[in-house]
C-alpha cells in the first residue's frame, strides 16, 4: 500500500491514474476545512462530500471512514510544518536565531489555517485519550525533532547551557507556545488576527534565552579554546609547509 512522507497508508482502493490523485488531494483540501470548522465530532463525510459535489461512496473508495480521513488531514499538516521548521534553520547561524526562527514559524503556521484546525491538531491529534492519539506519536518526535537538534548544536557550541536535560529545555519552549495558541484559539478567529506573531515571538524568545543561555563565563572559555586550537593547527601547518 501507499504511504505518505509520514508513514500513513494512503488507503486508496482504486488506480493511480492522475485523476484519481487529483480527486484524493480535493477530498484532503476539502477534509481539512471541513475538521477545521466543525472540529472532529461534527464534521461529516457526507458534507464533505457535498462540499466536494460527489458522493459520500466517493470519499470512501479513498478512505475508509472519518476517523481514517481525519488522521491523514493532520498528518499533512504536521508534514508541512515539520518541512518548514526542518528547512528553515541553517545550522551554522547561533542558537538564539534559529531560536527565534523556530518559535515565529512555530506560531505562524500553527495559526495560518485559522484557530479550528489549530485546535484539532492540539486536541484530537494530540491528546492520548482519544483512540487515534497513538498514530501521531512518531509524527511528534518528528515534530520536535527540529528544536532538540538546534539546543543540541547549541550546547556544542557552547551556546546552550550544560546542566539541564534537553527534554526540559524542549518543554521550556513548547510549553508557553502551547499555552498562547490555546489563548488564541479561545478567542476565536478573532484572536488569531488580532495576534501579532513577529512582536510575540520576539517576546517569546526574548523571555525563554535567558533561560537557556550558556553562563558567559562557559562561553568565553570555550570560545579562548577555539582560537588556542586553531591557532595551533595554523601554526602546525605552516611549519609543515
Amino acid at each position: 500500500m501507499p504511504q505518505t512522507e509520514t508513514g500513513f497508508a494512503t488507503t486508496r482502493r482504486g488506480g493511480t491514474s492522475a485523476r484519481s490523485e487529483q480527486r484524493m488531494r480535493d477530498i484532503l483540501r476539502v477534509g481539512r476545512e471541513v475538521f477545521a470548522e466543525k472540529g472532529y465530532e461534527r464534521a461529516t463525510t457526507t458534507e464533505i462530500a457535498q462540499r466536494l459535489g460527489v458522493s459520500e461512496a466517493t470519499v470512501f473508495t479513498y478512505f475508509h471512514g472519518k476517523r481514517e480521513l481525519c488522521v491523514r488531514v493532520i498528518a499533512d499538516w504536521y508534514d508541512e510544518i515539520i518541512a518548514a521548521m526542518e528547512g528553515g534553520m541553517p545550522p551554522e547561524r547561533p542558537a538564539r536565531e534559529q531560536l527565534a526562527y523556530f518559535v515565529r514559524t512555530h506560531l505562524r503556521l500553527f495559526l495560518i489555517q485559522g484557530t479550528g484546525l489549530c485546535a484539532l491538531v492540539l486536541s484530537e491529534g494530540r491528546s492520548k485519550g482519544q483512540d487515534f492519539a497513538e498514530a501521531f506519536q512518531p509524527l511528534q518526535r518528528r515534530y520536535t525533532a527540529p528544536l532538540m537538534d538546534l539546543l543540541a548544536r547549541g550546547r556544542e557550541r557552547g551556546e546552550i547551557r550544560q546542566d539541564l536535560p534537553l527534554r526540559l529545555m524542549r518543554a521550556l519552549v513548547l510549553g508557553p507556545v502551547e499555552h498562547l495558541l490555546w489563548e488564541v484559539i479561545g478567542q476565536g478567529a478573532a484572536g488569531a488576527d488580532k495576534l501579532d506573531v513577529e512582536a510575540t515571538a520576539a517576546s517569546l524568545v526574548e523571555m525563554l534565552w535567558p533561560a537557556l543561555a550558556a553562563p558567559q563565563g562557559e562561553l568565553a572559555a570555550l570560545r579562548q579554546f577555539r582560537q588556542t586550537v586553531g591557532e595551533a593547527l595554523a601554526r602546525s601547518g605552516s611549519a609543515g609547509g
